[in-house]
């Protein structure tokens, strides 16, 4: 008869690396006193804008050419009278990994979801339909990244056959999908397992009754990629 090792909250931290809470909040001043020339653009049109927008951002800011869109004090009283971010994006809540910062976006452009490993629950679920069936925001993008450790910490906790604390163990079970399609892959484990836990997400997402019927209109496009922590690029995988 097998036994299963119950792991503390400090162990799964520490065999994982694993943080369970991040700040999010990045405080960015701006480079000078005016504001930058650059307009709002407005609404996205349809997905290939959204996602054209998300490209050029994220280029801009691996080549540190960033040039702080939208976070003047006029794009702030824009935004209060009312919102229209042109994509959703869900990904890990790795401080490391701030959609705004690496897409090169501001006030009102994006809708983030973020939980540790892309994990998805009814809230999540909930959140994401919400911002399509309600705001029609046109893309949708499951971003994972490089050295993710809530996916390294599910790959040692269940190579240990161990169980982690509390709901810290939710994580695990989301997770266990993606450690199970990406065994036996060549390469990097870690990163075999990030990439297939984003291309799980975004077929998740797709059976969603209300995200599926959007998709068939040609309202909405779902994709995945993945973020590199050393280069500051935005790949697509899925």
């Amino acid at each position: 008869m097998s036994t299963h090792t119950i792991l503390s909250r400090r162990d799964f931290l520490r065999v994982g690396g694993l943080v369970v809470l991040s700040a999010t909040t990045a405080a960015c001043a701006p480079a000078s006193a005016t504001e930058p020339t650059v307009q709002s653009e407005g609404p996205a049109s349809n997905a290939d804008e959204a996602l054209q927008r998300l490209v050029d951002g994220n280029k801009r800011y691996s080549a540190n050419k960033s040039i702080n869109l939208n976070e003047t004090e006029s794009r702030r009283v824009e935004v209060a009278a009312g919102q229209k971010p042109f994509a959703t994006i869900f990904s890990c809540i790795d401080s490391r990994v701030p959609p705004e910062l690496i897409f090169d976006r501001g006030l009102g452009d994006l809708f983030v979801i973020r939980t540790a490993g892309q994990v998805l629950d009814s809230a999540v679920l909930g959140s994401l339909e919400f911002t399509v069936a309600e705001v029609h925001v046109p893309l949708v993008m499951v971003l994972g990244h490089e050295n993710c450790g809530a996916v390294k910490a599910t790959v040692e906790t269940l190579e240990a056959n161990a169980t982690a604390e509390a709901d810290i163990n939710y994580l695990v079970e989301g997770i266990r999908p993606a450690v199970e399609k990406a065994h036996g892959q060549p390469g990097d484990e870690i990163d075999n397992v990030v990439r297939a836990n984003v291309e799980l997400m975004v077929e998740r997402l797709k059976e969603s009754p209300l995200l599926s019927e959007a998709l068939e209109k040609g309202e909405l496009k779902i994709v995945g990629a993945r973020y590199d922590l050393d280069t500051g690029v935005v790949e697509m995988i899925a």
